[in-house]
């Protein structure tokens, strides 16, 4: 009896501990729990990515930028839309805009001013853009002007301008004249000489900007010794610059805009002017238009602008590094470039400040905004829609760069009605203008 309750005992003791598992054993009982942990996560993520791919995401915040991708502005006007672009792409890389990706929908403005129309309408209308970067020329802006009031929408506008304009609709991320126009010309006479000829394409803001500029002269004891127009993207400059050469300037103040400056300067190279003869100084060549044109016909004339590439801050130098690194070492930077830069940062902002991209929003949010920019502080005037601006005047060096030689001391506050006329008046030589060319803002030569 007593042998078997041992047994019966060690029975009891070897079933407690139960049975016993090899080592080869315990080593596949964790590779099955590690697999059905990995099935486990794998099923989990199917399940995410599955949901993710097939609810929809919130819609996009859609912008229109319109600028001409070819015909005779296409030489200024693209660089623009690259500029643009390389802020929609970081913006999205840093998750978007209130949570929401931005969407560019670029449209060829073709260097006509009835396809921006066209295209401003669209945009608004049918695409349901939130707003519009876009036009160069005064004659486009003016043409798309009437739409963006009509919808109560928003134009960021980024080119330096004749002035005489002010819209609730339009943020003009460009100089107003007495932040280029009327700080060169005092600098050219002071600099330069008094005796000079205006040349110009033949619309509104050349035409403007030399009547602007008359008054200015006038008061500066200078003279102007000749005035002449051609056709937007015409290169038949030949008969100007005979003109230039038997009038015999000091300085040639060159309101040409487009591909016309290359024939005007590679034309004024051939008849033996030079920039130590006659200095040129315009309003719309800068680092971009360099590009494609001879630098050895453009050594020692001038520009001014409110911003040139060769600027020394880290602000910039951050700027000039991003978009070379996007679009090429060989590619610059210039003022409209910047300015379009400023016209997408200017929005953002607004919006983020805002919570919404609701145009109305926007518009009331983007009034007194102020971005540390790579030509330095500038601010939107909450009573004009302008920028204060620092002036800037540069010349021409061998590398197609700007060696900045004169700038205002501070940011010029836009101006942009000059008070010595009154506004009526001004109102008054645009609409004879417009007149002129059959209810047109550019000469068409029909």
């Amino acid at each position: 009896m007593e042998e078997y309750r041992r047994r019966r005992s060690s029975i009891r003791r070897d079933r407690s501990r139960g049975p016993r598992i090899s080592k080869e054993g315990q080593s596949m009982r964790r590779v099955w729990y590690l697999a059905l942990f990995c099935a486990v996560f794998l099923f989990i993520g199917f399940i995410v990515f599955y949901v993710w791919k097939n609810f929809p995401e919130e819609d996009p915040i859609k912008i229109g930028i319109i600028h001409s991708l070819t015909g005779t502005l296409a030489i200024s006007e693209t660089s623009l839309v690259d500029a643009l672009l390389l802020e929609v792409k970081r913006v999205n890389n840093e998750g978007g805009l209130l949570g929401r990706r931005v969407e560019a929908i670029v449209v060829d403005g073709k260097s006509d001013w009835p396809t921006f129309a066209h295209a401003a309408e669209r945009l608004i209308s049918e695409e349901n853009v939130s707003v519009v970067f876009g036009c160069w020329t005064s004659a486009c802006r003016k043409t798309v002007k009437p739409i963006f009031e009509e919808h109560n929408h928003l134009l960021m506008y980024p080119v330096q301008y004749e002035g005489l304009e002010e819209s609730p609709n339009i943020i003009y991320t460009g100089a107003a004249p007495n932040q280029q126009i009327t700080p060169a010309v005092k600098w050219s006479i002071d600099n330069l000489g008094k005796k000079i000829f205006l040349v110009g394409s033949d619309y509104v803001f050349p035409r403007t900007a030399n009547e602007i500029i008359r008054e200015h002269v006038d008061a500066l004891d200078g003279e102007i010794v000749g005035e002449e127009y051609i056709l937007l993207g015409d290169k038949d400059v030949g008969a100007v610059v005979e003109k230039i050469v038997e009038a015999q300037p000091e300085v040639i103040l060159n309101s040409l805009n487009g591909d016309s400056n290359i024939a005007f300067f590679k034309q004024l190279s051939d008849a033996g002017v030079t920039s130590d003869d006659i200095p040129v100084m315009s309003f719309s060549v800068a680092e971009d238009e360099l590009r494609a044109m001879d630098v050895h016909d453009m050594v020692g004339n001038y520009a001014a602008w409110n911003y040139f590439q060769s600027i020394d801050s880290e602000e910039n130098d951050a700027f000039v590094q991003r978009f070379k690194n996007e679009y090429g070492l060989d590619r610059v930077t210039d003022d409209p470039i910047e300015a379009s830069y400023l016209s997408f940062n200017f929005w953002k902002q607004a919006v983020r400040e805002a919570g919404t991209d609701d145009v109305d929003a926007v518009r009331r949010e983007i009034k007194g905004q102020c971005l540390d920019a790579p030509e330095g502080t500038v601010c939107i005037d909450s009573e004009n829609n302008h920028t204060w601006k620092v002036v800037r005047i540069g010349k021409i060096d061998r590398n197609g760069q700007f060696d900045i030689v004169w700038s205002s001391d501070k940011s010029v506050q836009p101006e942009p009605y000059p008070v010595y006329r009154f506004r009526a008046d001004w109102d008054a030589f645009l609409e004879g203008l417009f007149m002129r060319w059959k209810g047109n803002w550019s000469n068409l030569g029909t």
